[in-house]
Protein backbone atom coordinates (compact mmCIF):
# COMPACT_ATOMS: atom_id res chain seq x y z
CA UNK A 1 0.00 0.00 0.00
CA UNK A 2 1.96 3.19 -0.79
CA UNK A 3 1.46 6.19 0.82
CA UNK A 4 1.32 9.63 -0.30
CA UNK A 5 3.23 12.72 0.91
CA UNK A 6 2.18 15.82 -0.58
CA UNK A 7 5.36 18.03 -1.43
CA UNK A 8 7.58 15.14 -1.23
CA UNK A 9 10.54 15.62 -3.66
CA UNK A 10 13.32 12.92 -4.46
CA UNK A 11 16.62 15.16 -6.17
CA UNK A 12 17.88 12.83 -9.43
CA UNK A 13 21.18 10.94 -8.91
CA UNK A 14 24.40 12.99 -9.74
CA UNK A 15 26.15 12.34 -12.67
CA UNK A 16 28.86 9.51 -12.45
CA UNK A 17 32.12 11.28 -12.31
CA UNK A 18 34.14 10.41 -16.03
CA UNK A 19 36.54 8.21 -15.65
CA UNK A 20 40.41 9.65 -15.30
CA UNK A 21 42.32 7.10 -17.77
CA UNK A 22 39.43 7.50 -20.48
CA UNK A 23 41.87 9.30 -23.08
CA UNK A 24 44.49 6.32 -22.43
CA UNK A 25 42.10 3.86 -22.82
CA UNK A 26 40.90 5.64 -26.05
CA UNK A 27 43.86 5.81 -27.40
CA UNK A 28 44.64 2.38 -26.68
CA UNK A 29 41.44 0.89 -28.75
CA UNK A 30 42.34 2.98 -31.57
CA UNK A 31 45.43 2.11 -31.89
CA UNK A 32 43.84 -1.97 -31.63
CA UNK A 33 40.85 -0.83 -34.14
CA UNK A 34 43.59 0.73 -36.54
CA UNK A 35 46.21 -2.02 -36.16
CA UNK A 36 44.55 -5.09 -34.96
CA UNK A 37 47.22 -5.32 -32.60
CA UNK A 38 44.90 -6.81 -30.01
CA UNK A 39 47.93 -8.57 -27.62
CA UNK A 40 49.26 -5.09 -27.37
CA UNK A 41 52.59 -6.53 -28.88
CA UNK A 42 53.46 -4.73 -32.00
CA UNK A 43 52.78 -0.63 -32.51
CA UNK A 44 50.06 -0.35 -29.87
CA UNK A 45 52.48 -1.20 -26.87
CA UNK A 46 53.20 1.95 -26.12
CA UNK A 47 49.16 2.72 -25.72
CA UNK A 48 49.16 -0.47 -23.65
CA UNK A 49 51.64 0.28 -21.08
CA UNK A 50 50.12 4.36 -20.91
CA UNK A 51 46.93 3.39 -19.75
CA UNK A 52 48.37 0.53 -17.37
CA UNK A 53 50.44 3.01 -15.73
CA UNK A 54 48.04 5.54 -15.14
CA UNK A 55 45.44 2.71 -13.90
CA UNK A 56 48.06 2.12 -11.68
CA UNK A 57 48.48 5.73 -10.21
CA UNK A 58 45.01 6.23 -10.07
CA UNK A 59 43.82 6.00 -6.48
CA UNK A 60 40.62 4.21 -6.62
CA UNK A 61 37.32 6.60 -5.60
CA UNK A 62 36.15 6.61 -1.67
CA UNK A 63 32.75 5.14 -1.41
CA UNK A 64 30.98 7.49 0.88
CA UNK A 65 27.94 6.09 2.97
CA UNK A 66 24.51 7.43 1.45
CA UNK A 67 21.07 6.47 2.46
CA UNK A 68 19.15 5.61 -0.01
CA UNK A 69 15.91 6.91 -0.48
CA UNK A 70 14.05 4.06 0.57
CA UNK A 71 15.19 4.54 3.80
CA UNK A 72 14.34 8.69 4.24
CA UNK A 73 10.75 7.26 3.21
CA UNK A 74 10.91 4.63 5.77
CA UNK A 75 11.98 7.06 8.00
CA UNK A 76 8.96 9.33 7.20
CA UNK A 77 6.64 6.72 6.84
CA UNK A 78 6.71 6.13 10.86
CA UNK A 79 6.46 9.10 11.54
CA UNK A 80 3.17 10.03 9.49
CA UNK A 81 1.18 6.69 10.76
Amino acid sequence: MPIHIEKLKVRPRKAAQAAVCSPQLASMLACWAAHSDLHSVGPCQEHAQTLYNCMRRTPMPKKSHKPTINYHLARLGKSIQ
